[in-house]
């Protein structure tokens, strides 16, 4: 008698999510800076806070596509 065992596979749902949160602030975020080209960001704090979004952004999609396998 043979049985097989299928391994379980991780959800890709966290991926997915991360993802689309990265890919849609990233065409926001590019929408923002080319209607206001001249004025975005608005401060150095501004600029700060975005680029560290997108950084938690980015790892949080590397990191859930590296855990998903």
């Amino acid at each position: 008698m043979l049985i097989t065992f299928a391994a379980e596979e991780a959800s890709k749902t966290p991926y997915y999510i991360a993802g689309l949160a990265l890919a849609a602030f990233a065409v926001i975020i590019s929408a923002i800076g080319i209607s206001r080209h001249a004025t975005f960001p608005t401060s150095p704090g501004a600029a700060r806070a975005v680029m560290g979004l997108a950084l938690v952004l980015v790892v949080a999609t590397m990191a859930t596509a590296v855990l998903s396998g």
